[in-house]
């Protein structure tokens, strides 16, 4: 059984930092690329980054471009998602999911997704 737990969200105020962190189950870790994805009340889910397999390659909505990193620990199954500068348009359900094999930035791409954790950016 595949499973995806985040953890790590909560409320902050303007300009505070978060650092979101999922683990997978049930699968090789190191065969996955990860994203991480949000959704606001009443919008899409939105991709916010992703990375490869080994790391190297990883890439970032323009909306977060400079402000969120993510990354990855493969002996620990686990990303992550430090969150700096945030905002109040940073607030959404942040979903971490897993694309097998290739790093993709679209929501149907992706094969697994974990629970959510709600990040609320109060001003």
């Amino acid at each position: 059984q595949v499973r995806l737990v985040e953890s790590g969200g909560g409320l902050v105020q303007t300009g505070n930092s978060l650092n979101l962190s999922c683990t997978l189950s049930g699968r090789t870790f190191s065969s996955y690329a990860m994203g991480w994805f949000r959704q606001a009340p009443g919008k899409e889910r939105d991709f916010v980054s992703a990375i490869s397999r080994g790391g190297n390659t990883t890439t970032y909505a323009d909306s977060v471009q400079g402000r969120f990193t993510i990354s990855r620990d493969n002996a620990k199954r686990t990303v992550y998602l430090q969150m700096n500068s945030l905002k109040p348009e940073d607030t959404a359900v942040y979903y971490c999911a897993a694309k097998y094999w290739v790093l993709r930035a679209t929501v149907s791409a992706y094969d697994y997704w974990g629970q959510g954790t709600q990040v609320t950016v109060s001003s």
